[in-house]
């Protein structure tokens, strides 16, 4: 029996200068991801959601989430208005949580 039931997904920006200086469309679009990961958050799905708060290369966000299986999971990184219109990239990982404060 598989006992994942949590996802991770890592996101960074494709063009690193978004973080310091978006253009105003980039700007608008974070709006919508910010906005789609509240409401996944709201409906219990999200576990936790961040990002650095450095700005270079290595600068990256998390979102760790419930999901009944991989093509779940792989769909609710897929419908992230950041990935799909193009200014982020993304990772996906099967994560188990250890320890929660």
């Amino acid at each position: 029996m598989n006992e994942t039931t949590h996802y991770l997904y890592k996101i960074q920006p494709t063009r690193l200068a978004m973080v310091t200086e978006p253009t105003a469309e980039e700007a608008q679009i974070v709006s919508e991801h910010f906005h789609y990961l509240k409401e996944l958050t709201e409906k219990g799905v999200m576990v936790l959601v961040g990002r650095t708060l450095n700005t270079d290369s290595s600068a990256f966000g998390i979102a760790i989430f419930k999901a009944n299986s991989e093509a779940e999971a792989q769909a609710i990184m897929d419908n992230d208005p950041a990935l799909q219109k193009g200014v982020m990239r993304s990772e996906l990982y099967p994560f188990r949580i250890a320890l929660l404060g």
